[in-house]
């Protein structure tokens, strides 16, 4: 049996977030991180239901769109200063290039990041290869 091919992506790629009707939304690659996360604001519990607004200044048609989520949970994360805080955590479907993937997304403010997803380590194992040198490099060359 061979080994599955990795697709290789860029530093910056960009993906659809089916089940939140969000499209073509920039993600930043980060082997650095081990977790993906989303940039979210005003997020609250509110009658067993996770609410926020997702914030994304390069689509009007999103930014302070407002998600709900009936299923989620609270997971410890750990920032690159070597701060542990609790995030709220969703499960969800992301369309990488020609392929629907199941994703865990952290909810955290990324208002200082220019860009809106971050997508970590846990999810691209075993499925990517990174190459820095490009950028959007599934929409470029319609990889699966």
């Amino acid at each position: 049996m061979q080994p599955k091919t990795k697709v290789t992506i860029g530093r910056i790629e960009q993906a659809d977030f089916i089940e939140l009707d969000l499209m073509d939304i920039d993600v930043k690659i980060d082997t650095g991180a081990y977790t993906s996360s989303i940039h979210c604001h005003d997020i609250q519990e509110v009658s067993n239901q996770l609410h926020c607004h997702f914030l994304d200044k390069a689509h009007p048609a999103y930014n302070h769109k407002k998600l709900i989520f009936d299923h989620y949970n609270i997971t410890i994360v750990k920032s690159s200063n070597g701060i542990a805080e609790p995030r709220y955590k969703i499960f969800t479907k992301i369309r990488f290039g020609a392929k629907k993937y199941a994703i865990s997304l952290t909810l955290t403010d990324r208002g200082e990041m220019r860009y809106p997803v971050l997508i970590g380590r846990k999810f691209l194992n075993k499925k990517f290869l990174v190459d820095v040198s490009l950028t959007n490099n599934l929409k470029n060359n319609n990889e699966e």
